[in-house]
């Protein structure tokens, strides 16, 4: 866990019931009535605009006319049939930016059908009965090794599971899930659901999975080459960005994705210490996630500042709207100059004919914490992998340059870095691996 080793820090500024309230569930579950009132809005679209708009490609029509008839199995195999980690995608996707955004009822109302509230209440009936509605094919004798369970991972392994193949993912954290375990907002995912996912994922049978076993030091690619008939490599974005600036490796400033797992693996939040005046550096859903539950946490003053304009930031409008909602400063167009024990110096910057310039005026913000959000970059990549721009160059379907070899979700190069997307990936490349395995195009 990160350590702050600082003044003006403290554990347990609130009551217990506060930390209850704050952490609770961010969006509330839908009753069965409130269901049923929500899929009746839906228009059926025959082209459907939100099914578009949605990496998976789940087709959403379906499903809540599905949800509307009373059918909710036959919904949950809709949307795992595209996307078997349909659960938490319908708690963490920004829906608001995607299937949501092009809902008819959104272009004509202002108001869309909430497709991600509907999609959990489909998803979490079947999981609440542990039912897995795949079942494996005839064993093939073939066996593939995913390295990284989080979501391309277990994607990738269960879709290759229900072709009969076996499959062992490696990873090198004690517990699977990932980013869904390790790098999203407790709010957004509640009562251990990522764990209570993956197992219910893993009832496929077929999959076994590895902890502790790290790419390049417990286990290497040229190995599992040798004892795999094929490879998927879900690693993920291992390092954080560097400020590049003076005093950032003073004990007052962490990373945030540091914080973040420390607040979803600690058990008792109450326990973990937060500054009165917290800085966020970051523009992207990170950002967002650190700022919140500092300020949820009970920080005083909670600012989070981002070197370009409003429209550039990467969290969507929503989550800026959640973190001022919550009592979030952000402060656009501000670029960090150093950093000292109890502040921080920051440039503001204009936008000249595309380029960043800072206009010549600084200002300073006291700060007992300050937490990085600035990007992740990858790490130990194995010699022979072809890299651009930071990320595994992959095909369409995740055939990576070196024959055998796929890769998908935020190490590899594709779409953008969110969970759904990461999903698909990981499902196109167990695809293609299947039909590289048994002969096929």
């Amino acid at each position: 866990m990160a350590t702050v080793a600082t003044t003006g820090i403290a554990a347990g500024r609130l009551s217990t019931v506060e930390y209850q309230d704050n952490f609770g569930d961010l969006h509330a579950p839908l009753s069965v009535h409130e269901a049923a009132v929500a899929a009746d809005r839906c228009y059926f679209c025959y082209d459907a605009p939100c099914q578009t708009a949605c990496p998976t490609d789940i087709d959403i029509p379906q499903f809540i006319r599905e949800i509307a008839s009373g059918s909710t199995d036959s919904a949950a195999r809709t949307i795992f049939s595209q996307n078997i980690l349909g659960g938490m995608c319908a708690r963490v996707c920004p829906t608001e930016t995607l299937c949501e955004e092009v809902c008819v009822r959104e272009t004509a109302e202002g108001s869309p059908v909430e497709i991600g509230r509907l999609q959990r209440f489909a998803t979490d009936i079947m999981m609440t009965k542990n039912v897995q509605p795949f079942t494996r094919a005839a064993e093939t004798g073939k066996k593939i090794a995913v390295v990284g369970a989080g979501p391309a991972g277990l994607s990738a392994a269960h879709r290759l599971a229900s072709k009969g193949h076996t499959v062992t993912i490696f990873d090198g954290r004690s517990k699977a899930g990932g980013l869904n375990e390790y790098g999203i907002a407790s709010y957004k995912s509640v009562d251990d659901f990522a764990q209570a996912e993956v197992n219910w994922l893993l009832s496929i049978g077929g999959i076994t999975i590895e902890t502790g076993q790290r790419l390049g030091a417990e286990i290497s690619l040229p190995q599992l080459q040798s004892d795999y008939d094929a490879v998927f490599l879900g690693i993920g974005l291992a390092g954080v960005n560097a400020l590049g600036i003076e005093g950032e490796d003073l004990p007052i400033a962490t990373d945030a994705v540091d914080f973040i797992e420390d607040i979803r693996q600690v058990g008792d939040i109450s326990t973990l210490p937060v500054g009165r005046n917290v800085i966020v550096i970051g523009g992207g859903m990170t950002a967002v996630d650190a700022a919140v539950q500092a300020k949820l946490m009970g920080a005083q003053n909670v600012t989070m500042l981002y070197r370009r304009g409003k429209d550039r930031m990467g969290a969507s409008e929503f989550e800026q709207d959640l973190a001022t909602s919550k009592g979030v400063q952000i402060i656009f167009n501000a670029q960090p100059v150093s950093v000292d024990a109890d502040s921080m110096k920051f440039a503001y910057t204009a936008d000249v004919d595309g380029k960043l310039t800072p206009t010549g005026e600084t200002f300073t913000l006291p700060a007992d914490q300050v937490f990085k959000a600035i990007g992740q970059t990858l790490q130990d990549v194995p010699e022979g992998l072809e890299i651009a721009h930071g990320k595994i160059t992959v095909s369409d379907t995740g055939a990576s340059s070196i024959t055998g070899i796929w890769a998908g979700g935020d190490c590899a190069s594709g779409g953008d870095d969110l969970t759904v997307t990461a999903v698909a990936e990981g499902r196109d490349a167990a695809e293609d691996i299947h039909s590289f395995l048994t002969g096929g195009a």
